[in-house]
């Protein structure tokens, strides 16, 4: 049952996928698609481009380099709509500070887009072999997830300093992106050392399997209402977020 291309595999390389289809109609049948549209164009270009990558991957016309320059390519895309996404965070968690939250959405882009190339370039020159494009596709993927996870927590740790109130949709996309960065940093933990040694097939299905659970998470959280509680009124944290906001604004005005 756990081996390549077994009926499991077949299952977690697909179901995920479908189930994105399924969130992003949902999405747009309820309205979501104008409040989320990034993680609306993230929903549909993984569906789309993990569907292709599955039909490469089984193709038996397919050569090894057609499906890796195919998964390079489809990486690199991704990249920036991950970096989008985590861009988007922070304008719905910083929605009454308008001008931080498109000061962070164009920074964490911009590091995105330095971060592929930078990434890139360090793998084509490190190993000039005929494998450097396995190489650069391995260490991109390990690069953006390093920077994913370190953005995940500090948005998690910026929340809880200023006392920011997580919207319930925002909450679960920020926590199934960490949980899939951390997947995948400790799945090429322990592929680095060997662990597993000719089982390492093992860990692909750990890495599916957690994808899955994350689309699920998504589902749940953008998609299941949540009962409203009457809260007492607290006030405002005191901080200088409101301060940097108001300096920033007058920055931008002038």
């Amino acid at each position: 049952m756990l081996q390549p291309h077994s009926l499991l595999w077949h299952y977690l390389s697909v179901a995920p996928y479908v189930f994105l289809v399924v969130l992003a109609l949902l999405m747009w049948g309820r309205g979501l698609h104008k409040e989320f549209p990034a993680f609306f164009c993230y929903a549909i270009f993984e569906a789309a481009g993990g569907g292709i990558l599955y039909a490469i991957d089984i193709s038996p016309s397919v050569s090894g380099p057609v499906y890796w320059w195919s998964f390079f390519f489809f990486l690199v895309i991704e990249v920036f709509v991950k970096f989008v996404v985590i861009g988007e965070v922070f304008t719905h968690l910083l929605r009454r500070y308008s001008p931080l939250g498109k000061l962070a959405k164009v920074l964490i882009s911009a590091v995105g887009i330095i971060l592929v190339f930078t990434a890139t370039i360090i793998a084509a020159y490190a190993n000039p072999t005929s494998f450097w494009l396995i190489s650069a596709t391995r260490i991109l993927g390990r690069s953006v997830n390093v920077v994913l996870c370190g953005l995940i927590v500090f948005i998690f740790v910026f929340a809880a300093h200023f006392h920011l109130r997580w919207p319930r949709p925002v909450f679960g996309i920020t926590l199934g992106f960490g949980i899939v960065a951390s997947a995948y940093l400790a799945h090429w933990a322990l592929m680095a050392d060997w662990l597993l040694g000719q089982k390492s097939y093992l860990l692909d299905f750990v890495i599916m399997a957690m994808y899955q659970v994350c689309v699920l998470i998504w589902f749940y959280y953008l998609l299941v209402r949540q009962k409203s509680v009457t809260t007492s009124a607290a006030p405002l944290p005191e901080h200088n977020l409101e301060l940097w906001n108001r300096e920033l604004e007058r920055l931008l005005q002038q």
